[in-house]
């Protein structure tokens, strides 16, 4: 897994340290997210694949007002990201978005969502391989999955992709958020080579696409 890969040269550049993250893994406890929000916001919780490259994409939308990268979907209480990627767990990668739907709709973000990656590859973005990866709407009340569903059958039928859309949908149960050197990865590692040649272009394309639903600064 490239991402896998990418953190062990990293450490042994001494730009990232195995026993610092050891040590985040054995002091994380009951981390589950308390996923209740203000009535005026609502929750939206996407796995894109890897969240470091989505994250940094979703945190610049004009009406989301936090971004959290974790796990969800899987059976293991309070994982760590190596339990994560040892693919026992069950669980995704994925997104935790708090937003106001004045400000930006579950329709719009769904549209971000499918053409931030690729949703027709299974398990697996790039060269990240594992039901970990895998591309995944959960949802959290009925009207998301019936928009999902929706949007989904819409895609399938223009033709938007070559391939069939394999985005599964599964209820929302608990998030659990990733260890803190996961969260704003992109922003707290620009120069590293990984968010240089792999979330960079992503977030450079993402920022042309979307340019009209961008904060402003």
């Amino acid at each position: 897994m490239l991402k896998v890969l990418f953190i062990s040269v990293m450490s042994f550049a001494g730009l990232s340290s195995c026993a610092q993250k050891d040590n985040s893994a054995k002091t994380k406890k009951d981390n589950k997210m308390n996923t209740s929000t203000p009535l005026s916001l609502d929750t939206a919780t996407f796995g894109t694949g890897c969240f470091w490259c989505t994250e940094a994409i979703f945190q610049q939308l004009e009406g989301v007002e936090k971004v959290t990268s974790g796990y969800s979907g899987g059976t293991v209480a309070n994982p760590t990201y190596e339990q994560v990627c040892s693919k026992t767990t069950g669980h995704a990668e994925c997104l935790n978005i708090v937003y106001d739907p004045k400000m930006i709709s579950f329709d719009e973000l769904l549209e971000v969502f499918w053409q931030t990656h690729d949703p027709t590859t299974l398990n697996r973005q790039g060269a990240d391989v594992g039901t970990q990866y895998r591309s995944v709407v959960f949802y959290h009340n009925e009207e998301q999955k019936a928009k999902t569903l929706k949007y989904k059958a819409e895609l399938d039928k223009s033709g938007a992709f070559s391939n069939p859309i394999v985005t599964t949908l599964e209820p929302f149960t608990v998030f659990y958020p990733a260890e803190d050197y996961h969260q704003n990865y992109y922003r707290n590692n620009t120069g590293q080579g990984y968010c240089q040649f792999v979330i960079r272009p992503k977030v450079e394309k993402f920022e042309k696409v979307f340019k009209n639903k961008l904060k402003k600064h």
